[in-house]
């Protein structure tokens, strides 16, 4: 990654940080390492307000280069701050909502003459939010490579499969096209390990997470997706993988039968289409989040589909979500978010209904926020595709 590009992203957060009166920033997490460095490190990156960012390094311990500096503890930061010519901070942010509470006490603790605040997961996660140029190409070449793993999966159909099994035969496509695995999730208890895979009246199970759809999963331990149940003739199977090609997450679901479904459950899919398409050409820069939901809710009450909207037995509170380095990022289209649209911005759009009987329907893209509308990243057949190829 170009030296240019990290430099625009930190400078975003510096940008940020004036405005809240910050003079430095200590990141820590994964996350925001690849953000600010372009690689996950065992260390700290120290951003000031008005110096070049230094990177103090752990592991791996052949990093070398201007303004990268060895360390073994966090105690050691001011001494090295010092060595370095930069005066300590008086207002330091931390990054508050990922740090675990012993972390954030020892780094602050090194600190003890300055403000420490909680709000870097916040400032950063809304810096993240607008992509620069080279972020929205990986966005696109990963929605080509996503594409491309879906378009295999009539083939990895055989019949008397379980939901594990064709799960397992998307993940090994998905791996084909390069997907790198990993799932990042923000937020201490959401957990998930590629995407998944419902089908049946599996997808009408509650789960813990903030998904919108659920399912059982295999074990009590990771409570979500693919449960081993046999798919069954005129049942819907939904394809959610997350495409995770070059460390961006691009998200994009689609629906498969056994055999015929019932009527229902393609009016249901179409709701779900007319649904995209009305939410696609209201969103433009400066249209709130929870307008665009509102039209969702509006649409599928009156098709007669709200009771099985997101869910039944557990319905979803949101339509989209952003996307990026983590798979939940700003902004989501949920009732009660003010949060306009901003050139730049790329989210997932996923209305969804669950046909008891029958299973899951609906529609997941991945979107671009451009000056005048939104550009759809993730192209691939939407109609519902029998796997029996009748």
């Amino acid at each position: 990654m170009l030296l240019s590009e990290l430099i625009q992203r930190r400078d975003k957060i510096r940008d940020l940080m004036f405005k809240e009166g910050i003079d430095a920033a200590l990141i820590a997490t994964n996350v925001n390492l690849i953000y600010t460095y372009g690689q996950v490190v065992s260390g700290y990156l120290y951003l000031p307000l008005h110096a070049p960012a230094r990177l103090f390094v752990k592991r791996p311990a052949s990093l070398t280069g201007e303004h990268i500096h060895p360390i073994r503890k966090p105690e050691q930061l001011p001494e090295l701050l010092a060595q370095c010519g930069l005066p300590l901070p008086t207002r330091l942010m931390l990054e508050g909502d990922e740090l675990s509470f012993s972390e954030y006490q020892r780094l602050a603790a090194c600190f003890p003459n300055a403000e420490v605040l909680p709000c870097g997961s916040r400032l950063i996660r809304q810096a993240r939010s607008v992509k620069t140029l080279w972020e929205m190409e990986t966005f696109r070449r990963s929605a080509q490579a996503h594409a491309a793993a879906y378009s295999v999966i009539p083939q990895l159909y055989q019949s008397g499969m379980s939901d594990v099994q064709l799960s397992i035969e998307v993940e090994r496509a998905m791996r084909q096209q390069g997907c790198l695995g990993i799932f990042r999730v923000f937020g201490q208890s959401m957990e998930i390990f590629m995407g998944s895979v419902l089908s049946g009246d599996n997808a009408q199970e509650a789960s813990p997470y903030d998904f919108a759809l659920g399912g059982k999963g295999v074990d009590g331990s990771i409570p979500g997706g693919a449960c081993g149940r046999t798919i069954a003739q005129g049942e819907s199977v939904m394809v959610d993988m997350g495409g995770n090609f070059f460390g961006y997450m691009c998200d994009m679901s689609r629906v498969f039968s056994v055999g015929k479904l019932s009527q229902q459950a393609y009016d249901a899919h179409q709701c779900c289409l007319d649904i995209q398409e009305e939410v696609a050409v209201a969103a433009k820069p400066g249209i709130s989040c929870e307008s665009l939901y509102q039209l969702a809710i509006d649409r599928v009450t009156k098709a007669g589909f709200a009771d099985c909207f997101m869910g039944t037995k557990q319905q979803a509170k949101f339509i989209g979500h952003g996307i990026g380095l983590e798979i939940n990022e700003a902004p989501v289209l949920a009732p009660r978010i003010k949060q306009e649209l901003e050139p730049g911005m790329v989210f997932a759009l996923e209305p969804k209904i669950v046909v008891p009987g029958v299973g899951p329907v609906g529609i997941e893209n991945s979107w671009a926020v451009t000056v005048d509308g939104v550009e759809k990243l993730t192209t691939a057949p939407e109609e519902i595709i029998d796997l029996l190829g009748d």
